[in-house]
């Protein structure tokens, strides 16, 4: 079973403002007061203006991203991060391979990443996604990671993460149907 993220990460309430006039805006609720942003090819038009581009080649330090990060993109990115810390998460796993890459954007900059790792192999908090949800500002709780505290392995794509959206469900939906089918 494979994993495919493609999102914006950032306070949901700064999220729900910045989002409330998009057609294609569809936010998923984290835990910790976190919202998900799944970045569709609809997503990106409505954003941008224009369509969005996928890298060809593998992805690697100096190409983290498979979408293409436009001037236009970044540019919203930018301007979101006045009103708190925005993250863009990528990642995409199979069989045992991928990688996961991520930037943050504070205050109208970049102010970390973007990151990139296709090994996976040092400890669990040098992680991109892990080290971007910390610049964020995750809390560490009983969860494994910051991914995992946030509940962000809670769908598998982005369909599931759209579909997760437009239930109006939470991360912590989940633990409460964990937690009565365990009592019952």
């Amino acid at each position: 079973m494979g994993y495919q993220l493609s999102a914006v990460v950032a306070d949901i309430e700064l999220l729900r403002e910045q989002t409330a006039e998009l057609d294609h805006a569809v936010l998923g609720e984290l835990r910790q007061d976190f919202g998900l942003l799944p970045v569709t090819p609809q997503l990106v038009v409505e954003l941008t203006g224009s369509l969005p581009d996928y890298a060809t080649d593998d992805r690697s330090a100096e190409h983290p991203f498979g979408l293409v990060l436009s001037t236009a993109l970044v540019e919203v990115l930018t301007r979101w991060s006045q009103s708190g810390p925005v993250a863009y998460l990528e990642a995409e796993f199979g069989g045992g391979a991928g990688y996961q890459s991520a930037a943050v954007w504070l205050g109208g900059v970049p102010s970390w990443g973007p990151r990139f790792d296709d090994e996976l192999d040092g400890p669990r908090e040098r992680w991109p996604i892990n080290g971007a949800l910390t610049q964020l500002g995750v809390e560490p709780g009983t969860w494994i990671d910051p991914f995992a505290e946030l509940g962000l392995h809670l769908e598998r794509n982005t369909d599931g993460w759209l579909a997760h959206g437009r239930r109006r469900l939470s991360a912590d939906y989940w633990d409460e149907l964990v937690e009565q089918w365990e009592n019952q």
